[in-house]
């Protein structure tokens, strides 16, 4: 069972919100810290182990520098991550770009960078040695296809449009060694948001029999093997989060039966988590701004699905604490909404929460990842800011909202001189 407490008091909040109107997402620096300490200390023991940060979940210079500090790479898999990334101080090999129907400026640019290529398809080894050359170090992206299931929100992996196939990976292999490629890797990505710790350790022993097959069949000795994300995170008061230690500790025992008598040993490790990293230690912060009883009580926030998408489109859970009311029973039975013309933009359905007034503060968890990220512009609504609390005394914003004159930055109105 996982304990879902807003660690900031309502004082706190309220002193913020004087000075920074809400909505806003707000991060907790030192629990972001303790979480990467921790992912690191669970595979200490793994050769060369990196998590490559997933910019997508949380695309901010703060959080990627911070997370950088303690020894992260960053995985990107578009032109504007990829120069997120070098703005933020991390380019090279602690790069790792993974993208799918990709553009040749996009592989230039990763080429520039020095970082990790990571080819989503066979095809795109010509593709690529056409738009930038072929890099000393080249990586492939595997789908397993129907020797493994995927789950809900990525699906099954013979579905996918990711992925090199068992029947094409070794050709893809051979290929790039005939082509110059020195050094290689593999990678995979089979799940989203899974919290079953067995996932990962089978996938372990999918890479690690992999790499041995490409050894023996094609004399090529892997650098790495990519893990790939997709560690889930409890949303759910009655989810537990993953044991990364025994994730850790059943990813070795594969390691030291398969790859050490193959002579692999060692193999580096890495990962690309981004949602369990940051994802429970991000908040959206909102005031309710209406209450109307209608067929049912609606409470109305400031905030709608423009700030966070996840329950509208995938029917996610996302806890709600009312601050200053933690420790009061549950009063009312009601569906928290933002104001988009549209039924779905809904935070939750019939929830049962303390009584709430207009004016009330409330915070929305886990929005840490996949949050401000998958924001948007309909309806007008102008995307919001970005907070990092390091302590209650000190917070940094580390993204201004958006202004009306940004959201019309890019529009021509009538009249206008007309500019190319």
């Amino acid at each position: 069972m996982s304990e879902k407490r807003f660690p900031f008091s309502k004082e706190v909040i309220e002193r913020l919100a004087d000075t920074l109107p809400t909505p806003f997402h707000l991060y907790d620096e030192a629990a972001i810290l303790e979480n990467a300490r921790y992912i690191k200390k669970a595979f200490a023991w793994a050769p060369g182990f990196k998590n490559y940060f997933a910019v997508k979940a949380c695309p901010n210079p703060t959080i990627l520098d911070l997370l950088h500090k303690e020894g992260f790479g960053t995985d990107c898999s578009s032109l504007p991550e990829l120069i997120l990334s070098e703005k933020s101080g991390i380019a090279g090999e602690e790069v790792m770009f993974t993208s799918n129907d990709t553009p040749a400026e996009e592989f230039k640019e990763a080429k520039r960078l020095g970082a990790i290529i990571n080819l989503d398809d066979i095809s795109h080894i010509d593709f690529l040695e056409k738009a930038a050359g072929i890099p000393e170090l080249i990586c492939f992206r595997y789908n397993p296809g129907d020797a493994r299931s995927g789950n809900v929100i990525i699906g099954e992996p013979k579905e996918a449009k990711y992925g090199i196939t068992r029947d094409q990976i070794l050709d893809a292999y051979r290929m790039a060694k005939e082509k110059g490629a020195k050094r290689f890797g593999l990678h995979t990505m089979v799940a989203s948001n899974e919290l079953n710790p067995e996932y990962f350790i089978e996938t372990g022993r999918m890479l690690f029999e992999l790499a041995v097959k490409i050894k023996e069949e094609l004399g090529i000795k892997l650098e790495f093997v990519n893990l790939g994300g997709g560690i889930g995170i409890p949303y759910r008061l009655d989810q537990e989060p993953v044991d990364l230690v025994r994730v850790s500790e059943g990813i070795k025992g594969w390691y030291d039966k398969m790859i050490v008598p193959a002579g692999l040993d060692p193999l580096k490790i890495v990962m690309e988590c981004g949602r369990v990293v940051t994802g429970p230690y991000g908040y959206l912060i909102t005031r309710v701004r209406h209450i109307a009883k209608k067929y049912k009580t609606y409470v109305g926030l400031d905030a709608s699905m423009a700030n966070l998408m996840r329950p509208a489109i995938y029917g996610a859970y996302h806890h709600i604490t009312v601050l200053g009311k933690e420790n009061e029973p549950p009063a009312m039975v009601c569906d928290v909404t933002g104001s988009l013309c549209e039924n779905n933009d809904k935070f939750a359905i019939d929830r049962n929460l303390p009584e709430i007034e207009v004016g009330d503060l409330i915070a929305i968890h886990d929005a840490g990842a996949h949050g401000y990220a998958m924001g948007f512009n309909y309806n007008g609504k102008l995307r919001s800011a970005e907070v990092l609390i390091k302590d209650p005394e000190t917070v940094e914003l580390i993204r201004r909202a958006e202004t009306m004159d940004d959201l019309f930055a890019t529009l021509r109105f009538p009249g206008a001189p007309v500019k190319m």
